[in-house]
């Protein structure tokens, strides 16, 4: 059982009413992967390798899918800090995966827990790579520093550090089952599960690990089509983060732009696709033992992605740019006292509205002095006074010089993105302008089109507007010392 009811006296009826209000109270449960995109889903109409996601597709059937969700910084620690804090992050300070999470953040855990939740963490936290110490707002605390291991991690298991054995998926999952199974002395419960799948290198169970094994995955045509694109995503076709490199460790000899070289690619795609079938089993897992315990149809259940995934769209791997691939990732919530199953929201949500979102859900007093909004009316069918336009920010970083600071800016069919140096002078690389309705796959820049001239000085204008509305003017950013790669000419085609 999740939850003991304690008996309450007839005659005591003022107890009786507050018991019965915290009753209803609902409880959270947030499942949060690392670099899913958008449609590594089942329920996506055109998904990623064909995989089939039961467990997932079931709360998007029995609740709501949101099929245009966003991160705002397409990075794991500022993403997951703006999840927590529903701040942008040149608000929150998480700027890289080297920042640590500062402690005196708000987050909607702690706004939980001072309201008398039980609180709990268990999976991957990765905001500060050395720290695996508990951080405000928890009152169980169970993660490890930096990326951990598929196998074998290294935990802080509320305080005691050791080594459990096995996949990492399946004991996360086994952890956060045996705290729901406490005792939670009849308090309403919010619970964060990390996995650390599928982030890279990627290492599926062995039961999965052959499943995708006669399913091709080609470079995408957008691989090679980059024409007016700016020069560093072509510089950067041999790095890390290009299709002719390193594959995280797929492949081992690098640059390599023979045409078999895809073979190295399939599999690294297929690799990361394996891993998700896990976090799919874990999702069925929790969704199974809240049923259990009575408590399913009193759970936020969320499931979502700090951020997305490119695998070869405009010859990128790794994520950080504006691109959809980037930026997409998937958003179901299941709490049927206020969502009508095989609900879908088209409205443009972002990774920071999840904050507020659960805190109107669960009735609380809104959070303050944040950028994100709550989508409860959305997702609850009803009509909402919604945002226009959105902002896109990544910061360079030394470690991973391959993509450049990046500013941009959404509003209705039309995306803007600029790279500026960080130094306030000019844009260090090409802008992009892309009509979305018309050009979903981003191939046509039409930043040099004549014809769009007036459009891309209002959306200059647009992004100015948002940084300023946002609280990010002045912009600070890092200076980006850029990248210059020589590349041999028939290496792009």
């Amino acid at each position: 059982m999740l939850r003991r009811f304690k008996r309450v006296s007839v005659f005591l009826p003022i107890l009786l009413l507050s018991a019965t209000i915290q009753a209803k109270q609902p409880n959270v449960v947030f499942v949060l992967t690392d670099d899913q995109r958008a449609d590594a889903v089942g329920y996506h109409e055109n998904s990623l390798l064909g995989i089939e996601t039961p467990n997932i597709d079931r709360l998007a059937d029995e609740g709501a899918r949101f099929n245009n969700m966003f991160v705002t910084t397409s990075l794991c620690s500022p993403s997951r800090a703006s999840f927590l804090s529903g701040t942008y992050t040149h608000t929150h300070g998480v700027y890289n995966n080297f920042t640590d999470y500062p402690h005196e953040l708000k987050s909607f855990p702690l706004l939980l827990q001072k309201a008398g939740y039980q609180t709990a963490y268990i999976g991957k936290w990765h905001m500060g790579e050395g720290d695996d110490n508990a951080r405000p707002g928890f009152d169980y605390w169970v993660t490890h520093k930096g990326q951990g291991k598929y196998y074998d991690t290294t935990f802080n298991v509320n305080g005691d550090r050791k080594t459990v054995a096995g996949y990492y998926t399946d004991r996360v999952t086994d952890m956060a089952l045996d705290w729901l199974a406490n005792d939670k002395a009849d308090k309403p419960f919010a619970l964060i599960v990390g996995h650390k799948a599928p982030h890279g290198p990627f290492v599926p169970e062995p039961r999965y690990a052959t499943r995708y094994d006669n399913v091709p995955y080609p470079y995408p045509e957008s691989g090679f089509n980059l024409e007016g694109k700016p020069d560093w995503i072509k510089e950067r076709l041999p790095t890390w983060h290009g299709i002719y490199g390193p594959l995280y460790g797929f492949r081992k000899d690098f640059p390599d732009t023979r045409p078999e070289a895809v073979a190295d690619f399939e599999r690294f795609v297929r690799s990361y696709v394996a891993t998700i079938n896990s976090v799919d089993d874990s999702v069925g897992r929790i969704y199974a033992a809240l049923e259990r315990s009575g408590e399913l149809d009193n759970t936020i259940f969320i499931f979502a992605s700090d951020n997305g995934f490119l695998f070869g769209e405009h010859g990128m791997i790794d994520k950080r740019t504006m691109h959809e691939a980037s930026i997409r990732v998937p958003l179901v919530v299941r709490y049927p006292a206020t969502i009508k199953a095989g609900t879908a929201v088209n409205d443009h949500v972002l990774s920071l509205d999840v904050a507020p979102s659960i805190i109107e859900m669960t009735g609380l007093a809104p959070m303050e002095n944040i950028q994100g909004r709550s989508w409860a009316g959305l997702a609850a069918g009803k009509e909402t006074e919604w945002r226009d336009a959105w902002l896109y920010e990544y910061n360079y970083e030394v470690q991973f010089p391959y993509t450049p600071n990046v500013r941009g800016v959404r509003q209705g069919d039309w995306k803007y993105v600029a790279y500026p140096h960080g130094d306030g002078g000019e844009l260090r690389h090409k802008e992009e302008l892309y009509n979305m309705a018309k050009d979903a796959d981003e191939a046509h820049n039409l930043v040099d089109d004549e014809r769009y001239s007036k459009k891309l000085a209002e959306m200059r204008l647009v992004l100015a507007a948002e940084l300023k509305r946002s609280g990010a003017d002045p912009d600070v950013m890092p200076i980006d010392q850029g990248i210059k790669i020589e590349l041999p000419e028939e290496s792009i085609r």
